[in-house]
């Protein structure tokens, strides 16, 4: 079977979306982008042309869980392979709103999985998390370790792989890559493409940000009495950049064996919350003003990954730093204060 050409992005504008459709120009792939710009924006297309210098292709504004939508662009183009980003991500807001993200991220999963089966469609790599594995203990985590999901966000993604995993053993044609990110951060060493979410930012990296460029006051840490060296939860981060790589690399192996395989994308080192704050303010010069609060419900204290299995299977290993994650995100938000300012957006539902 001949590696994936075209190539269909759910969730193409996003975070890691829209660094995705980059790296994927970059390597000949021809994209086919939907997304519903319920926390992005389309604006960000152009940015990811004038990086790549190349059209990003046919672009849908629609939600995957259309299926009458989602069919008609199987309909209109014979796509090789899908790569699965969309999905509600932030652990707060889960906690807020679980029935919304279980209808958004299990009903836009299993409405992709029967237009792709009915359209001939069988190779995925899916977009999942970390959060899978709960509160499992101290110590790096391999995919054997057993999840224990600690919010809805988590529930909702270990749902979505189960079902993947069903479809797979059903149809034996389907073949599923499963990349479980230990927080992704950084921004396109370019300045032009980062993180700006929609609303207050849930995720550590773009707090620090806002707060040193001066649109939020200070930046909340959430706990410091876990049990920790320095009492604030300790995470794997990955640079956004190392992260889709992975992607690429993984479209390499789709042809590798049939079924459902699953890896951890991280370092294989932790940093607690004011280890990265620390390393933020030596990006930007200056120390990040922060107050400690509450711990927040569905928050754990520690993850780290074991990453040596995607090495081990494709030969793939992160190869970009804690520094450099800092120093890119500072970059975006230097050239971007107020992010995509003048860009539209949709509220999120």
């Amino acid at each position: 079977m001949s590696p994936p050409s075209t190539l269909l992005l759910t969730g193409g504008a996003g975070f890691i979306g829209s660094h995705a459709c980059v790296e994927l120009l970059d390597h000949g792939y021809e994209l086919i982008v939907v997304d519903n710009y319920s926390n992005s924006t389309p604006h960000v297309f152009a940015r990811v042309e004038r990086i790549a210098g190349r059209f990003v292709g046919a672009v849908y504004e629609l939600d995957i869980r259309d299926r009458r939508a989602l069919s008609a662009v199987f309909d209109r183009h014979s796509v090789d392979a899908v790569v699965h980003f969309a999905a509600h991500k932030a652990v707060s807001a889960s906690t807020r709103m679980p029935i919304e993200y279980y209808d958004t991220n299990i009903g836009g999963t299993t409405s992709l999985l029967r237009a792709m089966h009915e359209h001939g469609v069988h190779q995925l790599v899916f977009s999942s998390t970390a959060s899978v594995y709960g509160d499992a203990g101290h110590g790096p985590l391999n995919e054997a370790t057993p999840a224990r999901p600690a919010n809805p966000y988590a529930a909702s993604k270990w749902l979505c792989e189960q079902i993947l995993a069903d479809a797979c053993h059903r149809h034996p044609e389907f073949t599923v890559l499963a990349l479980r990110y230990f927080n992704p951060v950084g921004a396109h060493p370019s300045g032009l493409l980062g993180e700006d979410p929609s609303g207050t930012p849930d995720n550590l990296m773009p707090c620090l940000a806002q707060v040193a460029i001066g649109r939020r006051h200070r930046l909340r840490v959430f706990g410091n009495d876990y049990a920790t060296p320095d009492g604030t939860a300790i995470r794997d981060y990955i640079h956004v950049m190392d992260a889709v790589d992975a992607h690429r690399v993984a479209l390499d192996h789709l042809a590798d064996s049939p079924g459902m395989h699953t890896y951890n994308l991280g370092l294989g080192k932790g940093r607690s919350v004011l280890e990265v704050v620390s390393a933020f303010s030596a990006a930007s010069g200056a120390p990040v003003p922060y107050d400690i609060a509450p711990r927040r419900p569905g928050d754990v204290p520690e993850q780290v990954a074991d990453a040596s299995a995607v090495e081990r299977a494709w030969g793939w290993r992160p190869t970009r730093g804690l520094a450099d994650m800092c120093v890119d995100a500072w970059r975006f938000q230097q050239l971007n204060p107020h992010g995509y300012a003048g860009t539209a957006r949709r509220a999120d539902g």
